[in-house]
């Protein structure tokens, strides 16, 4: 059996990764910002995580700590993925607003992914290899950055971040629901057209997730939001429930290791939900959640994908499942504690099934420590966003915790 990656280990490896990122994508130092919606989301997470553990960076000559390095990020965020490409004859923030306005709404005209080629002009036919360097908006990415947007206001006991998740959140259901009643899965860089239709069941499940938990957080800290955008919110969570099929339950399990890990992260927010007395979520929810990461589980191990030589695999998604498995761990500590009154004994029991794989996210961490692998070219391909998601598997609380729930770290 694998052993757990000690925590000392994981801190000082989740700060190396850190501060490689910092510095490689001009967040310090000389070098022009190179920015990318979702691994700054995790990173930002991941900064408050470092912070909150008391470390330092390790960056020679830098006098900003872990907190005001995710600030320097985020701001980096709204000016530059809140407006237009150098490379396009538009200008501005995305919104349309005045550059006062914008400031103070950054996130109202959405945020675009950081692709490296310019979107798909209109008119022109999608080709679906290039379309994945291709940028516009992705719905699920704007999510990410919801989360990242409240994890900086729980940290720093500040409304103005969480009010700036909210109206992504409006600004994202507006852009992305289309007149058939479906999310689009994604979005030109303005919102004004559908560059991929089809988001399936994943994209609403986790906007109507996240929506109650942005919500939720909103009750917690006055003045991030209105009366009226309350509303609106609340009336999109729950289109954004039937998008999901939450009722029913079905359409969610995967294979896919990114997907599964994000479906157990979801079972674990429906859980933190609860816990703190929130607006309950639809009755079953977090059953159904869990039945379908098992079903995806055992479909990944029959595909023997984890089993590929490394330089064959996309380190990044199989990250993201150890990620949702942490999140596996603080479910089963909260419901071995007194905190979960409310869950019954088939989801105990399925949660102890899950928590049963959680070695598989410790070989996978063990695995891409390793600085040879860290060498192939399927991890320096794609270093940031696989050195990002590292440094959260290690120290996952940052993601993870909301609502003021910790794990177990």
């Amino acid at each position: 059996m694998v052993a757990e990656v000690p925590d000392r280990t994981r801190q000082d490896g989740a700060a190396a990764l850190l501060d490689a990122f910092l510095e490689d994508t001009g967040v310090v130092g000389p070098g022009p910002p190179r920015r990318y919606l979702w691994t700054d989301a995790f990173a930002v997470c991941t900064l408050l995580e470092l912070d909150r553990r008391g470390l330092q960076p390790g960056l020679p000559g830098e006098r900003l700590g872990y907190r005001e390095l995710a600030r320097v990020l985020e701001g980096q965020v709204h000016e530059v993925l809140g407006g237009h490409r150098p490379d396009d004859p538009r200008r501005g923030p995305l919104s349309g607003l005045s550059a006062e306005e914008a400031a103070r709404h950054p996130t109202a005209g959405g945020l675009r992914i950081g692709k490296p080629l310019p979107e798909r002009p209109a008119g022109v036919p999608a080709d679906p290899r290039e379309e994945w360097d291709r940028d516009g908006q992705y719905f699920h990415y704007l999510t990410r950055w919801m989360h990242a947007l409240l994890r900086m206001a729980e940290a720093d006991g500040d409304p103005e971040p969480l009010r700036w998740a909210l109206e992504l959140a409006r600004a994202a259901w507006l852009g992305f629901r289309r007149p058939d009643g479906h999310l689009a899965w994604k979005m030109s860089v303005d919102l004004s057209r559908p560059l991929v239709e089809g988001a399936g069941r994943h994209d609403p499940l986790d906007g109507y997730i996240t929506l109650r938990t942005l919500l939720a957080a909103a009750d917690r800290l006055p003045g991030a939001t209105s009366a009226t955008l309350t509303r609106e919110l609340d009336a999109a969570a729950r289109e954004m429930a039937a998008m999901a099929g939450i009722r029913e339950g079905r359409g969610w399990a995967t294979e896919d290791p990114l997907g599964l890990g994000g479906l157990l992260t979801d079972a674990w927010r429906v859980l933190q939900l609860d816990t703190a007395g929130a607006d309950p979520t639809a009755p079953g929810l977090l059953r159904h959640l869990l039945d379908a990461a098992w079903v995806g589980l055992d479909a990944l191990a029959r595909s023997r994908l984890l089993e590929q030589p490394p330089a064959r695999r996309l380190p990044f998604r199989e990250i993201g499942l150890a990620i949702g498995l942490h999140a596996v761990e603080r479910m089963k500590a909260a419901v071995d504690s007194t905190g979960a009154p409310r869950v019954t004994p088939e989801v105990r029991s399925r949660i102890d099934q899950l928590a049963d794989t959680a070695p598989l996210a410790w070989r996978v961490e063990e695995l891409w420590l390793d600085p040879d692998l860290q060498r192939v070219p399927t991890w320096t391909d794609h270093a940031d966003i696989n050195g990002v998601m590292l440094a959260t598997s290690l120290v996952p609380d940052g993601y993870l915790s909301t609502s003021g729930v910790r794990g177990t770290d």
